[in-house]
């Protein structure tokens, strides 16, 4: 069944889920057998993926604005991978939250307006896409109600043998595909931006060649990227007025999602999801704090 959803929903939603829990935090949920929590473990996968899915969205709801639902942990797993998603996918919404679908979805003309239509039957309120076949491939999640986070740059170590190499008239790969999110931006709401949180040497480049998109920052926590590197993606002042976000939607995943428990620690597994959510949404608030103040 097919869900109304519309950028400006999405960024209404992304808004208000910011100011209430204070930080632009997403959490993935990326559920794998190999690393689930004790009680799931022996539960088939799409049971468990269900459940695991569930117990997240309950657990990091007061601390995060958004949870992201990487696809192919599901996919894999068939119908019944699919129907733990949609499932999942629904309970996040009726708690409120906005909702991303990491798919990573590139594809031209027919095959795209498929996908999309897929996407938006989910549920989801926004989809990860690859615009590296064009522009014109991703226009279809858009008229489909969908906001959309495009690959500009991304954190993966090889990304560098394409996303950095020059461009004729200047810049790189990443900023040209920066450059046409941007222009896409002003024609159509709800057109967003992925950029690998490791890359916070780029930070102010990227920022200066979109200034009105919202970055979703992949990398927090697990990956090495800190709250510190998070805060030097945002929006210049002039660009966030009465934005809550500041143009930033960091994510972690396994940090939250897979806390290890301390020594006699008899917290449950949700337990220990929510410490870590509220840990890393307190070190966003005084980040992005700090930041503000500096640019004061």
């Amino acid at each position: 069944m097919a869900h109304d959803s519309t950028p400006s929903e999405f960024d209404r939603i992304l808004r208000t889920t910011t100011e209430r829990c204070g930080a632009p935090l997403c959490v993935g949920i990326d559920p794998v057998m190999e690393r689930m929590p004790e009680p799931l473990a022996v539960l088939p996968p799409h049971e468990a993926f269900a459940r695991f899915s569930t117990g997240i969205v309950d657990a990091v709801q007061p601390f995060a604005a958004t949870v992201k639902f990487q696809s192919a942990c599901f996919e894999r797993f068939g119908a019944r991978g699919l129907e733990a998603l949609e499932s999942g996918i629904s309970h996040a919404r009726e708690a409120g939250l906005a909702v991303i679908l990491d798919a990573k979805r590139g594809d031209i003309g027919i095959s795209a307006t498929h996908y999309a239509a897929a996407t938006a039957s989910l549920g989801a309120h926004a989809v990860t896409v690859n615009a590296y076949l064009g522009m014109e491939t991703v226009e279809p999640y858009l008229d489909a109600g969908l906001a959309i986070f495009v690959l500009v740059r991304t954190s993966n170590p090889g990304s560098t043998d394409v996303q950095d190499v020059t461009v004729r008239g200047g810049g790189t790969v990443a900023m040209h595909m920066g450059r046409l999110v941007a222009e896409l931006g002003t024609k159509r709401p709800g057109v967003h931006a992925v950029v690998g949180a490791t890359q916070h040497e780029q930070a102010h480049v990227l920022r200066a060649v979109m200034p009105d998109q919202v970055f979703l920052l992949p990398g927090l926590g697990a990956q090495g990227a800190s709250a510190a590197d998070i805060a030097e993606f945002a929006r210049p002042a002039e660009h966030a007025a009465d934005d809550p976000t500041r143009g930033l939607l960091p994510t972690a995943s396994r940090s939250v999602t897979y806390p290890d428990a301390a020594p006699g620690d008899p917290s449950g597994w949700t337990e220990r999801v929510s410490k870590a959510a509220s840990a890393l949404q307190g070190q966003l608030v005084d980040a992005l704090a700090t930041s503000s103040n500096a640019g004061a």
